[in-house]
């Protein structure tokens, strides 16, 4: 298990962090879109299966110790946060408190009907 790092390829802003296996990483190979590890569900996560929001994968990285995992990806319909949002990285630290700073895209509840 490894954590997995979706990156946005052409902008390069990083969208959400999730888990892949060998299967995961196997399908995500085999489809060309990005296929997580669900720990909450233990089962394989075809990102965008319920949304529509799916990662096409353009490349794959590992780094220096081949313990984490860099996809970038093109996020089919701009949104990878299941809170609607662009990216999950919508919280930022500001004066001793966490601040969502991006805005929701798309309520939740239109998406995961």
């Amino acid at each position: 298990m490894a954590p997995a790092i979706a990156q946005d390829a052409a902008t390069g802003d990083i969208l959400m962090v999730a888990w892949m296996n060998r299967e995961s990483l196997e399908q995500t190979l085999k489809r060309g879109e990005a296929v997580y590890w669900s720990r909450s569900r233990k089962k394989l996560w075809h990102k965008g299966e319920e949304s529509g929001h799916a990662q096409k994968v353009s490349e794959i990285r590992t780094d220096c110790d081949n313990d984490v995992l860099l996809l970038k990806i093109e996020q089919v319909g701009g949104i990878a946060c299941h809170t609607g949002r662009r990216s999950c990285f919508y919280q930022k630290f500001e004066d001793g408190r966490w601040v969502a700073v991006d805005p929701v895209i798309k309520d939740p509840k239109e998406i995961y009907k």
